[in-house]
C-alpha cells in the first residue's frame, strides 16, 4: 500500500517562480525537458514531491504559465483538488495570472493558498493584498497568503506549515469510487513496455487490475507512486502504471473501471459563462476535461442566458458522468494580442469562455419542431441524480444509471429496471384499457399476448409487463386477461361461437368418433379462428388439422381399444370406434403421443 499522499497544482503567470518554488520546497527539479531548462519555462507538466512537517506527503503538479500552454496547464489542474497560486512580488498580477484564475474559478476549484515569490526583490505587500482579493472574489475564500523567496529560502518554513493546513482541510476521496485516471504522459520503457502517468483523484488501482482504455481492455502489470513500487494505491495520488494491452495510449485518454463510465460524444450540458467572457458562444470550441482536449460543436437549446442549456458534440467519445465539468475554450483567441486586455490588471476577455456541467450523457434525439426548446426547459429543472435522469429516459437499467454516475436510490420495478414514478403509474393506468381494447378486437383469443402488450406500451423488456399486472388482470400462458383462465366448456367464447360448438358437441354425442366434415363446420360458422378459440377454451379436442372431437374423446377411445385382442390393426381400431380412416389414423397417432397406445410394428399397435 502506498503512503498517504496529497496532490497540489501550481498556477500563475509565466516566469513568476513556480518551478523555482517547487524546487526549493522539494529539492527536486520539476522541469523534465532539456528545452524547458534551457528556456527557463515549463512547457510540459512537471512533478516533484516532499514530506511536510506533519509527515503527510504532498506531490506538486507544476504547470506551465505561458499563454501558449493553457491546455497543458488545464491537464495538470483538472484532476487536482487544490492549487498553490504563485504571484511575483516584483511584477504583481499579470495576464496569465488572470487566465489561470478564470480557469480555476470556472473549474470550481475551492481549495488553495497564495505564495508571493521574489520577496527578496520587492515589497510583497501590494502583490499579496491584490492577489488575495482576487482569489477571494473567485471563490477560493480567505486563502492563506505568504511571502516567500525560492532563491533565499525566506518564508519556506511557513509555506510548508500552510501546506500542511491546506491538505488537512481537503475532503477525503472515496477509495471505492470508480477509477478514471486521465493520462498526462505516455511513453515506453525498455524491458517494461508502455507506461502512463496521471493523477488518480479517487478510487483504487491495484497490480493485476483490468481497466478500459478507449473501450479496449488493458491490464496493470506494475504500479509506481512517487518512484516507489507499490501493489495498490488510492486517490488522491500521482501514479505511474505499466500496462499490457493492444491499444497505444496517449495524453487525453483515460483509464477507467469497466462498465462504470459512459463513453459518449454527445452530452447535454448547462453552460455557465466565465467571468469576463461575452456570449453568444461560438459554434466550434475546444472542450477540456482532465487531460483531454477535444474539439466540439455547441448547439444552444434555448435562449442565450446564464446557465443556458446546450448540446455538445465532441470530436471523440469521452468517459463522462453527470455533474462533470468541461471547460469550453476558444481555440482561435490569443489573449496576449487581445487589444481589450489591460496588461496591468488582466481584465480582458479570456480564452476560457464557459463551464459546461454535464446533465445527460445519453441525450434524446431532437426530431420534431420545438424539441430543442422543450429540452432546454427540461434541463433548466434537471439535476445530477438518478431521479432527474429517469424523468428524461423513463426507464433505465441499474448498470446504465451507475455508468452515468447516478446509482439508483430506490428498488427496481422489475429485474434490474428502474422507472420514473410518474411514468410507471401512467403505464399501470394504461394497461387495463390496452387489454380491454385488445379483447374487443380479438374476441376469440383468451387474452392479450405479453409481447403485444410490451410493444403497445413501448417497453424494452417483457419482465416490465409482468410487473405492471395487478388484479383483476392476470397472466397465464403468456397472455394477459381480465378473467384468468377460462374453464373447460364454452365460457368466455362469443355467443355465436358458443352456440355452434354446443350444436357440434350434440352431433358428436350420437357418434363420438365421426368428426364433422368441412361442410358441416362451415354450416355452423366454425372457421379456423373459431375452432382455435374453442380448443383453447377446452370446448373441443383437436386431433389434427380439420379433425375435431368432443373433449375427452381420446380417453374414451383408449378405453374401447383396450378391450380389443392385443395387438390390433388400424382396421380393427376403425371398426371398434365406428369411424373412418380419415379420423382413425390421426386419432391413433394422437393416442401414441399421449402414451395411451404404442406401435408394435408397421401394422400393429397395443394399448398401454
Amino acid at each position: 500500500m502506498a503512503p498517504r499522499m496529497h496532490v497540489v497544482a501550481t498556477a500563475g503567470h509565466v516566469d513568476h517562480g513556480k518551478s523555482t518554488l517547487v524546487r526549493a520546497l522539494t529539492g527536486m527539479e520539476p522541469d523534465r525537458l532539456e528545452e524547458e531548462r534551457r528556456r527557463g519555462l515549463t512547457i510540459e507538466l512537471g512533478y516533484a514531491w516532499t514530506t511536510l512537517p506533519s509527515g503527510e506527503r504532498v506531490a506538486f503538479v507544476d504547470v506551465p504559465g505561458h499563454e501558449r500552454f493553457l491546455g497543458t496547464m488545464l491537464a495538470g489542474v483538472g484532476p487536482v483538488p487544490a492549487v498553490m497560486f504563485v504571484v511575483a512580488a516584483d511584477e504583481g498580477w499579470m495576464p496569465q495570472s488572470e487566465e489561470h484564475l478564470v480557469a480555476l474559478r470556472t473549474l470550481g476549484v475551492r481549495h488553495g493558498l497564495l505564495a508571493v515569490t521574489r520577496a527578496d526583490l520587492a515589497d510583497p505587500a501590494p502583490a499579496l493584498e491584490d492577489a488575495r482579493d482576487r482569489l477571494a472574489e473567485a471563490g477560493l475564500g480567505d486563502v492563506e497568503a505568504l511571502a516567500v523567496s525560492g532563491r533565499t529560502g525566506e518564508g519556506l518554513d511557513g509555506l510548508r506549515a500552510a501546506l500542511d493546513r491546506l491538505v488537512a482541510a481537503l475532503p477525503a476521496p472515496d477509495p471505492r469510487a470508480p477509477v478514471r485516471l486521465w493520462i498526462d504522459r505516455a511513453f515506453s520503457v525498455r524491458g517494461s513496455g508502455t507506461v502512463v502517468t496521471g493523477t488518480l483523484p479517487a478510487g483504487r488501482v491495484e497490480v493485476g487490475d483490468e481497466l478500459e482504455l478507449d473501450g479496449e481492455p488493458v491490464r496493470v502489470r506494475a504500479l509506481e507512486s512517487l518512484k516507489e513500487h507499490v501493489e495498490s494505491v488510492a486517490g488522491v495520488a500521482r501514479v505511474a502504471l505499466n500496462l499490457r494491452g493492444r491499444i497505444v495510449p496517449r495524453r487525453g485518454h483515460a483509464l477507467v473501471t469497466p462498465g462504470a463510465w459512459t463513453a459518449t460524444s454527445l452530452a447535454d450540458v448547462r453552460v455557465t459563462m466565465a467571468v469576463g467572457a461575452r456570449g453568444p458562444l461560438p459554434a466550434r470550441l475546444t472542450a477540456h476535461i482532465g487531460s483531454a482536449s477535444v474539439p466540439c460543436e455547441v448547439r444552444p437549446l434555448g435562449a442565450e442566458a446564464e446557465g443556458a442549456a446546450a448540446r455538445l458534440r465532441l470530436a471523440r467519445p469521452l468517459p463522462l458522468h453527470l455533474g462533470d465539468a468541461l471547460l469550453l475554450l476558444d481555440p482561435g483567441r490569443d489573449p496576449g494580442r487581445d487589444p481589450g486586455r489591460d496588461p496591468g490588471r488582466g481584465r480582458g476577455e479570456p480564452r476560457v469562455l464557459a463551464r459546461a456541467t454535464v446533465l445527460d450523457v445519453r441525450p434524446p434525439e431532437l426530431r420534431r419542431r420545438g424539441a430543442a426548446r422543450d429540452r432546454a426547459k427540461a434541463l433548466a429543472e434537471a439535476s445530477t441524480d438518478a431521479a432527474s435522469l429517469l424523468r428524461t429516459h423513463l426507464l433505465l437499467r441499474e448498470a446504465d444509471l451507475a455508468a452515468m454516475g447516478c446509482p439508483p436510490g430506490g428498488p427496481p420495478v422489475a429485474g434490474d429496471w428502474h422507472a420514473d414514478p410518474d411514468h410507471w403509474s401512467a403505464l399501470s393506468a394504461r394497461l387495463p384499457e390496452v387489454v380491454r381494447r385488445y379483447a374487443a378486437d380479438h374476441p376469440l383469443e383468451p387474452g392479450m399476448p405479453v409481447e403485444a402488450v410490451r410493444h403497445e406500451l413501448g417497453l424494452p423488456d417483457r419482465r416490465l409487463v409482468a410487473a405492471l399486472v395487478r388484479p383483476p388482470l392476470t397472466v397465464a400462458d403468456g397472455r394477459i386477461t381480465t378473467m384468468g383462465r377460462a374453464p373447460a366448456g364454452t365460457a368466455g367464447l362469443p355467443a355465436p361461437v358458443a352456440g355452434a360448438v354446443r350444436a357440434l358437441v350434440d352431433d358428436l354425442a350420437k357418434a363420438p368418433f365421426q368428426a364433422p366434415e368441412a361442410g358441416r363446420l362451415a354450416a355452423l360458422g366454425l372457421g379456423p379462428r373459431e375452432l382455435a378459440a374453442a380448443v383453447r377454451a377446452g370446448a373441443l379436442l383437436r386431433v389434427t388439422e380439420g379433425v375435431v372431437l368432443a373433449p375427452g374423446a381420446d380417453a374414451r377411445a383408449a378405453a374401447l381399444l383396450a378391450r380389443l385382442p392385443q395387438p390390433f390393426t388400424v382396421s380393427q381400431a376403425r371398426s371398434a370406434l365406428g369411424t373412418s380412416r380419415r379420423v382413425a389414423v390421426p386419432l391413433l397417432e394422437h393416442l401414441d403421443r399421449k402414451g395411451l397406445t404404442e406401435r408394435v410394428d408397421e401394422v400393429h399397435r397395443r394399448s398401454l
